[in-house]
């Protein structure tokens, strides 16, 4: 019978080569031959490209590629639900992400001087970087007619029964911010054409088999000629679900035939991956005398940014956790997801379910407040227990553990739980 780990301390299969510094991360691979690449954006979020001469760039000694748009032999695009965040910007840029040229070059230092060389001429267009303003008729439009990627509605009850049944209303705009996951490893790369002309591209990944995928199809070329070696992983959180570095180094590779290295500095990683979407929430929830909730209605608006990355998902769990972990009778939620000309958002730790607890606890504590009720009991009498039926009508039958956590905290606290209940 195979032993169980259940409530045993496991140790981590990498924590050893990660203590003694013997870890190989993609910054630290290395082949014969190789060059150092690095990629060109331009300090505008929203811009139509009028030309882009890397003319002086293959100039400099020791330059040996600079490619624009017109040098993708595939899709120029990528993206884990729709593929339009170009992996070179021809035409149009959207937002400080959008990468105009990239060069590969003898040493890292002339790679730079390269993407300095690089001249970019554009005009600059309106932008819009707040998704209220966004989602207004006549708002610059990112992508199509509209900014509004994503629109799910949740309907439960009777919301105008559950206004009327109400002893107390209480309303609130709660926001959140962008965040940006932070992790200590910058993003790497390291692309190269093996023994029979397939590319390998080695970098810290958490979705080797979609990076295979998007790099075939930006190259051209089919899934079989591409491998992913996914190295040390130095933190994600999610901020390596999306390409980073991955296509433009094997472009690189695929181009000069020879192997090709990209490490971003810690700027460029703030502009390189997604970040946590912005969120803004409009919450209007009732409750009777007793405390019991009676309605929520709400309004969630997040930021997407101007590629979708994984927004219709993010918005989608925001929507379905718009709730929280209570019984509400009669509901009506609103989520978006929104264009603008901001940095992409995408996916990070909690993915959509992080930001709602700020605005639904935070109703419950202003409810608490109008009653004159603890803000245990009111948490206490609305609880989701097992057999309770969520806003989106899923029943809980196991796994329920809410109200043992309740009244443990509650007795850490000193509180007297009998009485507050």
């Amino acid at each position: 019978m195979a032993e169980t780990l259940i409530g045993k301390s496991v140790g981590r299969i990498e924590g050893v080569a990660k203590a003694t510094g013997r870890a190989l991360y993609a910054a630290d691979i290395s082949f014969p031959g190789m060059l150092y690449g690095k990629a060109k954006r331009i300090p505008v979020a929203s811009a139509r490209l009028k030309k882009v001469d890397v003319g002086p760039a293959l100039k400099i000694p020791g330059v040996i590629a600079a490619l624009t748009a017109r040098d993708v032999p595939g899709h120029n695009g990528h993206g884990v639900l729709i593929p339009h965040m170009p992996v070179l910007a021809g035409e149009r840029v959207r937002s400080v992400n959008d990468v105009v040229a990239v060069v590969a070059a003898e040493d890292e230092a002339t790679a730079e001087e390269a993407c300095r060389a690089i001249e970019v001429e554009y005009e600059p267009l309106p932008a819009v970087f707040d998704p209220l303003e966004a989602m207004k008729p006549g708002a610059p439009t990112i992508h199509g007619d509209s900014n509004i990627l994503y629109h799910l509605k949740i309907r439960k009850g009777d919301v105008e029964a559950g206004r009327r049944a109400s002893a107390v209303i209480v309303s609130n705009i709660y926001r959140t911010p962008m965040l940006d996951h932070a992790f200590l490893q910058p993003e790497a790369a390291v692309a190269r054409l093996d023994e029979r002309g397939h590319i390998e591209i080695h970098v810290a990944t958490q979705y080797p088999h979609w990076d295979r995928t998007e790099v075939a199809r930006s190259l051209g070329v089919s899934q079989d000629r591409v491998r992913i070696v996914t190295s040390t992983v130095g933190g994600a959180f999610g901020g390596r679900e999306d390409m980073t570095l991955q296509i433009l180094a094997a472009l690189l590779a695929y181009h000069t035939r020879r192997p090709v290295k990209m490490i971003n500095t810690r700027e460029e990683s703030f502009y390189s991956h997604s970040k946590r979407h912005p969120m803004i929430m409009k919450y209007t929830t009732g409750a009777d005398r007793e405390g019991r909730l009676t309605f929520v209605e709400a309004e969630i608006v997040g930021d997407s940014g101007a590629y979708a990355s994984w927004s219709p998902n993010v918005l989608r769990k925001a929507a379905v956790h718009a709730t929280g972990p209570y019984y509400v009778p009669n509901v009506k939620v609103d989520a978006y997801a929104v264009y603008t000309n901001n940095p992409f958002t995408g996916a990070m730790r909690g993915f959509g379910a992080t930001q709602p607890p700020v605005a639904y606890e935070g109703q419950m504590d202003l409810l608490a407040a109008e009653l004159g009720l603890h803000p245990f009991t009111i948490r206490w009498r609305n609880i989701l227990r097992r057999g309770g039926v969520t806003a989106t009508g899923q029943v809980l039958e196991r796994s329920v553990g809410l109200e043992a956590c309740l009244l443990a905290a509650a007795r850490a606290a000193g509180w007297d739980v009998e009485q507050l209940k």
